[in-house]
């Protein structure tokens, strides 16, 4: 009866501010490092007093965390009452999901709320489950986390191996200052990876699989709401994770997590005006309703690195910064003085598509001529990029290296017009600390381009490495004092998995799924 579903973190390679309107693009990648929501029912029977009452229980279960929590979930109003700790973002997961089952199903209210708690039943609109009582389990890929902290008091080097070391779903350590208290809270050190949207994308998923009403399986089949398994997950998960947030951002976290890499741009924030009504009493299965008919208008379109480039997230350990802030420091700054920032969005939006254009064109490349390619990435891989030119002897190798080089001057570009915003907006979007370590990760050998991702700050930083260059890349990073994370590019969205992570060693999906 367990149904688990899986969902990617994401990079943002380019896009960061611009991503917020349409109709600006998103260069965005997806990682093997993955949230996973395993749904199942607690009990094989229902005490009689739980039909009458129509309310049935809710578990939740973080074990990283090392937190459980109780809900009530109301069988008429679709709410939940918590009982103790709450997470917002699974709350409206599950109520979101189960309203996506009353509207789907083809039998009445009291009927369906019978066939929820009776349970192991057959109907034409779900598959056979238990409604009993839903027990939810939520894990996260390590690499959502920093454990930066566990390895140098274990006396270990910084380095990818170190991490390898810790178990799979490692626990999350609690603050030092709270963790006599009754209250505390743990240290979630994040190395901004979208954790929230792929564990909300994981959540609904599985619920939404579990209750019969998508088949992961197939999800780019037409299904029971005239579009494809994928888009409704889509549309449930934007919905829940923007009221968990309390606004409507872009999206593109989200996207990713349901689709895999891609091309964004955002959906426009009228279509989610259903989900704001929803607390002003209007039946939550007639809000979904409205929001899954509503006009989508965001465009993804497919894109993944070329053959024999690899991603790498490095960890500088300098402290985090806060996105919403400086979200909100840039648009402040966008409205003090809009010929400016316009003059610089435009710049911004024009390099971010250079960029785009160069990493297509070799991907084309690539398939056209294999083998030249192939030897230049193997030649410049263990280069620094002015030496790049001297394997330029053909025209095949000349125009594979043009393009090498036009993505790197795109990137330059890029961080310099970042950094000008920044300064603008007085905030560290590219602070000094992490321009001298791109500058000096864009200077070894094999690197094609290196930056911040998303929002920028001090959170991370990623690097596009030719061939098998990484290794030495990892090292320099460790010498200052940098952390490179396992985390890889893994073009694909949601999918169902085969068991619980925990026991089968799952580290990425088996029903994989990209965009077609």
């Amino acid at each position: 009866m367990a149904v688990v579903a899986s969902a990617p973190g994401k990079v943002l390679m380019t896009g960061g501010y611009l991503i917020l309107e349409r109709p600006n693009t998103g260069l965005v990648l997806s990682t093997n490092a993955r949230f996973y929501a395993i749904v199942k029912p607690i009990n094989d029977e229902v005490k009689p007093e739980s039909w009458a009452w129509k309310w049935t229980d809710v578990k939740l279960t973080s074990p990283q965390l090392s937190r459980e929590s109780m809900y009530k979930l109301s069988l008429n109003h679709l709410t939940l009452q918590c009982v103790d700790s709450r997470n917002p973002f699974v709350e409206h997961a599950i109520q979101y999901a189960i309203a996506a089952a009353h509207l789907a199903s083809d039998k009445d209210k009291e009927a369906l709320h019978k066939l929820f708690l009776q349970g192991n039943l057959q109907v034409s609109a779900f598959s056979s489950f238990y409604f009993s009582s839903l027990d939810i389990t939520i894990l996260g890929s390590n690499d959502f986390y920093s454990y930066r902290n566990q390895i140098e008091s274990l006396g270990l080097p910084l380095t990818p191996e170190s991490l390898g070391t810790l178990a799979p779903f490692a626990s999350i350590t609690f603050n030092s200052g709270e963790s006599n208290g009754a209250n505390c809270k743990p240290e979630v050190a994040k190395t901004g990876l979208g954790s929230s949207a792929a564990m909300t994308t994981a959540v609904v998923a599985a619920l939404l699989h579990y209750l019969g009403v998508v088949d992961l399986s197939d999800p780019c089949k037409e299904g029971k709401f005239g579009c494809s398994d994928l888009d409704v997950i889509h549309m449930i998960a934007q919905a829940s994770h923007c009221l968990a947030q309390g606004k409507v951002g872009s999206g593109f976290d989200v996207s990713c997590a349901v689709y895999g890499s891609q091309r964004y741009v955002r959906f426009s924030p009228e279509v989610l005006s259903f989900a704001k009504v929803a607390v002003t009493g209007l039946p939550l299965h007639e809000v979904i309703g409205g929001i899954l008919k509503g006009k989508w208008d965001h465009e993804r379109t497919e894109f993944c690195l070329p053959p024999l480039m690899n991603l790498f997230l490095g960890e500088p350990g300098s402290g985090g910064s806060s996105t919403p802030s400086m979200v909100g420091a840039v648009k402040k700054w966008q409205m003090s003085d809009p010929e400016k920032a316009r003059e610089n969005w435009q710049k911004l939006s024009d390099a971010n598509l250079e960029l785009e254009t160069k990493l297509n064109s070799l991907s084309k490349l690539a398939k056209e001529h294999w083998d030249v390619y192939l030897g230049v990435i193997k030649s410049c891989s263990v280069l620094t990029s002015e030496k790049w030119v001297l394997h330029a002897t053909e025209p095949i190798n000349e125009a594979i290296i043009r393009e090498l080089l036009g993505a790197r001057e795109a990137m330059l570009r890029i961080r310099i017009l970042m950094r000008q915003m920044g300064e603008a907006a007085g905030v560290p979007i590219e602070p000094e600390s992490q321009t001298q370590l791109l500058d000096s990760t864009m200077n070894a050998e094999g690197v094609l381009v290196a930056g911040v991702p998303g929002a920028g700050g001090f959170d991370a930083i990623f690097a596009i490495t030719l061939g098998d260059s990484g290794s030495k890349l990892t090292q320099a990073w460790s010498s200052h004092n940098v952390l490179a994370l396992l985390v890889k590019e893994d073009p694909h969205g949601v999918c169902l998995e085969s068991g619980d992570p925990r026991t089968t060693g799952i580290t990425s999906g088996v029903s994989s799924i990209h965009i077609e």
